[in-house]
């Protein structure tokens, strides 16, 4: 089913997904990439095009503009995010976004990778879509539909409102943040920045996905320096610092809890190469679970595990640090389930039945959350990210837009009545929650 914003947002993700903004995690700046700005610098233009006064690039690289409310109440202020960068897993530069406008139900094929498909009889959702228009890259790259999608939706939910001033909405914030796929989307300083109440990410899957569960997850980066020597030469003198990150990983008594055997509430305890360098190397460790109890034990015992390995390898250097990233933010919303609750009345006005499904991963939200900024994560419709099998629907992104379009409403408090169902707590009215954080 075709909607207002199907075409806006078709252009808008095929003009931003071309923009290479891959994040990296080996950098210390803010952003980590200078590409990055290439997209952070198009939407400070476009948000000034479109009559925004107020449009900031901070000096840590995250866009902030303000929508000024169009009702008179004191009502909270509420933000709509989204990350431009694109995640370091896979190939992002080059991307050359296609779009198959009626999706007819069969297997999508990739011009640059004729081996590669994409089929319904693999990916289910996939095969609800018949009729939408599906967006994919051409089998090289990544799409970034995580989270350029997300950045489309709050952008056409910008022009929008600014067309129709009529529509009420209290004072709205809008953000678009940096490098969020290596963990460091929220800056320590934009919190206080963001000015906001309460805030919703982009940065969801399914069509009706509400998300206010999350990993709880640590970095831990393991930097193994061997002896290089020619291996002409090597007995009893070369110290091989692959096969020492090897030994670091096979040591581990729980590395089978790898993203590929594990599901649902299962934690994660998994390697990923991080840097090569000359006789040596980095390997980044993430340990993942829902629940922080058990967390701190999983980083005290990849720190002895690399204590054991150095004590049978003097000569190496094996050096384990760990690093907090990112916390449940279950554990602050289910005292105050009202950013949910809203999203899911929100949901429901516009014909959709909401989800919640625990991410196994972590948002901007997550974060922003335990800081004090309530933030549950919407969906997009994005699909197999960080691959080169990653899709997604307009028509999923149009419904998003109409998701945050009713929310602002909603928080306003100009609806009226709702009733919330499925055992969600009932409020008598849109107006007795948005009092009650206000």
């Amino acid at each position: 089913m075709s909607t207002p914003f199907d075409r806006e947002l078709e252009e808008r993700l095929v003009r931003y997904c071309s923009i290479d903004t891959q994040a990296d995690a080996a950098s210390p700046t803010s952003p980590s990439t200078d590409k990055q700005y290439d997209l952070l610098n198009v939407l400070v233009e476009e948000l000034r095009a479109l009559g925004v006064d107020d449009v900031q690039l901070t000096d840590y690289g995250a866009v902030l503009a303000t929508l000024p409310a169009t009702v008179s109440s004191n009502v909270p202020t509420v933000a709509f995010l989204a990350h431009v960068d694109t995640a370091p897993a896979f190939n992002a530069t080059g991307v050359k976004p296609l779009v198959y406008h009626n999706y007819d139900g069969g297997d999508i094929r990739f011009p640059d990778a004729p081996d590669l498909v994409l089929s319904p009889a693999q990916f289910p959702y996939l095969a609800q879509k018949v009729g939408d228009d599906i967006v994919t890259a051409s089998g090289t790259t990544l799409l970034g539909a995580d989270d350029k999608a997300g950045v489309a939706i709050v952008m056409a939910m910008v022009q929008h409102l600014l067309a129709h001033p009529a529509i009420a909405h209290g004072p709205l914030r809008i953000c678009f943040t940096p490098d969020e796929e290596i963990g460091r989307g929220v800056h320590p300083q934009l919190p206080a920045d963001l000015k906001a109440d309460i805030a919703y990410t982009l940065d969801g899957a399914e069509l009706g996905e509400i998300v206010y569960e999350t990993f709880s997850a640590d970095m831990g980066v393991v930097q193994v320096r061997g002896v290089s020597v020619h291996p002409g030469q090597a007995k009893d003198h070369l110290v091989n610092a692959l096969h020492l990150a090897a030994k670091i990983v096979d040591t581990l008594p729980n590395a089978r809890l790898t993203p590929e055997t594990t599901a649902g509430r299962e934690g994660l305890y998994f390697s990923l190469p991080h840097e090569r360098q000359r006789g040596g190397g980095r390997a980044a460790f993430r340990p993942a679970r829902f629940e922080r109890d058990g967390l701190q034990a999983h980083g005290d015992l990849l720190k002895q595990v690399c204590a054991t390995i150095q004590a049978a390898a003097p000569r190496a250097q094996i050096e384990c640090t760990i690093t907090p990233q990112y916390r449940n933010m279950r554990y602050w919303l289910e005292d105050d389930m009202r950013p949910v609750e809203l999203a899911r009345a929100a949901a429901r006005l516009i014909g959709i039945e909401p989800t919640s499904t625990p991410t196994r991963g972590g948002t901007d939200g997550s974060r922003l959350t335990e800081l004090g900024v309530p933030t549950p994560n919407l969906f997009t419709g994005m699909q197999n990210i960080h691959g080169p099998l990653e899709w997604i629907s307009v028509q999923d992104m149009a419904r998003a837009t109409e998701l945050c379009l009713k929310l602002a409403e909603l928080w306003s408090g100009t609806h009226g009545n709702f009733t919330q169902h499925n055992g969600d707590a009932s409020e008598a009215a849109t107006g007795t929650a948005v009092d009650r954080l206000g």
